[in-house]
């Protein structure tokens, strides 16, 4: 069939009526967990959709003054201020390539100059910037792999780290003296160890908990001590099965245990005084906050609501603001002291139905799976399989548009926490390796199974949908299990995964060769297995994609390799192509294409029930 060149009608009443609640939910403004200066407190940095687009913006909690800093047609996310405030930097890349160089721009505004003059686009490999101006900023390019340069100010980048591996800057120590960095030197780019420098690239200490690649027991860097001559790092490991916080002093060579004895996973960091942790906890789709003073017994319950809490950091008053949000309410930025700390002006998203926990017995165990259903009317549904991306990520109780816009519409919404996702434990996160893919549809199928017995789903009226590696789920599901789908929707997927690997940026080239065991030329068998392509002319159900034509994560030549197959046979199939990369920060386009997947499945599936909250 032919390309959706243009915007459809879904269904025609919602263009004779003001905006129905789920473009609402996509336009109603939204701002990120502001990030704020270290040593200037009152100097913070946020993302807004304000204007339509995601956009950087510098706010003077003093004044209450707030500027926007970047203005470009597809919106940029990525930005940090200076220790001091005075300047913001931000990542000039081109369409959503992810391929450019750090900009520089001063706080109170002015002209926009090259913060790292000297050294070429790159995909961004971490950003650490000291307080004398000094620069540590991680480079990653498919001819040199990672590189690692010191940038002074007004002098040459000088290279202090170069592999072919992938390895990024964690973090620089108050007095800049010291830089943590991960690395997977050894091949597993699951599974990071550490490395800390000098300015001069000198290694002070290793930490590598895989024993040069032997072991799957990752690392993380998530900060020195926020105070002057503190040498202490806080770090991530799985030593017991789950992500959770250690301090290791890479001078005095100690690791020191924190007795944080959390289910699930836990991160962390500093109050600013370094005198206590902030633990960010989630366990089974929900997060918490804790505070925890080094050398006390436990830590002790910092009050948050039920839900999701997906960004947290304390304030140097001892407070701490969050980003919050639920499945049936929008994201705030929220305090401990009880106040919304940014509201942004205009119409709040209208609220959706709460999230319902289901639990699965699956080939590799119990599987999570969150469910919605419409607010009016019982089951069996037809039913969306929202799968997510990643693969290492999961669902959690948080607030989604896309989810609630099907719900809108008279359809339940499914998502698994499939093996491979976060969350539940480093043995599911590791499952997936080798047989990529089909593991991960064998629980979406468990899940399956379960939908349409309990009868919550209608069998006939099934939908396989996802982004990223839900989209390529999406299409391998399609090929490999062509009796359970009745329409599949696949944004932004891996389609042809020879073609993927050859064209995707380099640290994606890492992930493959971790997950698949060698490249294509060296498991040519694997790559087969877990292709989509191997198992287009199997695919029986009309099936939708969108795709970027910037995009380096999942690039366009192999999708229209997956395409070009879908037509030569005839399958009914719709494609839309974008001019952006791995999704669009551009509002407006994500209400197109949620409106064309919408389309697409009221056309073929027919005979649904109205929208419910949203006629």
């Amino acid at each position: 069939m032919s390309d959706a060149q243009k915007d459809q009608s879904v269904p025609e009443r919602e263009r004779e009526q003001e905006p129905p609640q789920w473009e609402q939910r996509f336009r109603a403004p939204r701002v990120s967990l502001p990030d704020w200066a270290e040593d200037a407190p009152d100097r913070a940095l946020f993302v807004s959709n304000a204007t339509g687009t995601y956009e950087l913006y510098a706010w003077d909690r003093a004044t209450g003054k707030q500027r926007q800093v970047t203005d470009r047609p597809n919106g940029t996310t990525d930005g940090v201020l200076t220790p001091d405030g005075r300047s913001v930097w931000w990542f000039a890349d081109t369409d959503g390539d992810e391929f450019g160089v750090w900009m520089r721009q001063p706080f109170d505004g002015g002209p926009d100059e090259p913060a790292t003059p000297g050294l070429e686009p790159s995909y961004p490999a971490g950003l650490a910037i000291g307080r004398d101006g000094t620069a540590v900023v991680g480079r990653s390019t498919d001819e040199d792999g990672t590189t690692v340069h010191l940038v002074r100010p007004g002098e040459e980048p000088v290279e202090i780290y170069r592999h072919r591996e992938s390895a990024g800057v964690g973090d620089l120590s108050h007095d800049g003296t010291l830089i943590a960095l991960e690395h997977t030197e050894h091949g597993d780019a699951m599974h990071s160890a550490l490395r800390v420098v000098r300015p001069d690239g000198s290694t002070v200490a290793e930490l590598d908990d895989t024993e040069g690649g032997t072991k799957e027991l990752g690392l993380s860097v998530l900060g020195f001590a926020p105070v002057a001559g503190d040498t202490r790092l806080l770090v991530g490991h799985q030593r017991r099965g789950r992500w959770e916080p250690m301090i290791w002093d890479p001078v005095a060579g100690t690791q020191t245990d924190l007795p944080v004895d959390l289910p699930g996973d836990a991160g962390a960091e500093w109050y600013p005084d370094g005198s206590a942790l902030l633990i960010e906890h989630g366990f089974e789709a929900r997060s918490e906050l804790w505070r925890y003073e080094p050398g006390a017994a436990g830590p002790v319950r910092v009050e948050t609501p039920p839900g999701t809490v997906s960004g947290a950091t304390a304030r140097p008053d001892g407070t701490v603001e969050y980003m919050w949000s639920s499945a049936a309410q929008p994201p705030a930025v929220r305090s401990t002291t009880g106040a919304v700390v940014l509201d942004p002006p205009g119409a709040k998203a209208p609220a959706s139905v709460p999230v319902q926990d289901a639990w699965v017995e699956g080939p590799g165990g119990r599987i999570h799976a969150l469910v919605q259903t419409p607010a009016t009317g019982d089951g069996p549904f037809p039913t969306v399989f929202e799968i997510h991306g990643g693969p290492t990520w999961h669902d959690s109780d948080a607030f989604a548009s896309g989810p609630a816009a099907w719900v809108d519409h008279g359809f339940a919404v499914v998502r698994v926490n499939y093996r491979g996702s976060t969350g539940y434990g480093r043995a599911w996160t590791d499952a997936l390796k080798h047989r990529v893919g089909l593991i991960e549809l064998e629980d979406v199928a468990a899940v399956r199974e379960w939908a349409v017995t309990s009868g919550l789903a209608d069998p006939e009226r099934l939908v396989l949908a996802g982004g990223s590696w839900g989209g390529y789920l999406t299409l391998l599901g399609l090929g490999t299990q062509p009796e359970a789908w009745a329409l599949g929707l696949a944004a932004v997927p891996v389609a042809d995964y020879v073609t993927a690997y050859h064209d995707e940026m380099e640290a994606l080239k890492a992930m493959d060769r971790t997950l698949l065991g060698g490249t294509p030329e060296e498991v040519p068998e694997r790559f087969e297995a877990s292709s989509p392509l191997t198992y287009v002319d199997a695919v029986r159900a009309p099936v939708y994609i969108s795709a970027g034509v910037n995009d380096p994560r999942c690039p366009i030549r192999q999708v229209e390799n997956y395409v070009d197959r879908l037509a030569a046979r005839g399958a009914v199939h719709e494609v839309y192509r974008y001019d952006a990369g791995h999704g669009s920060l551009v509002v407006e386009e994500r209400i197109k294409q949620v409106r064309l997947e919408l389309d697409f499945t009221l056309r073929h599936l027919g005979g649904l029930r109205g929208q419910g909250p949203a006629a």
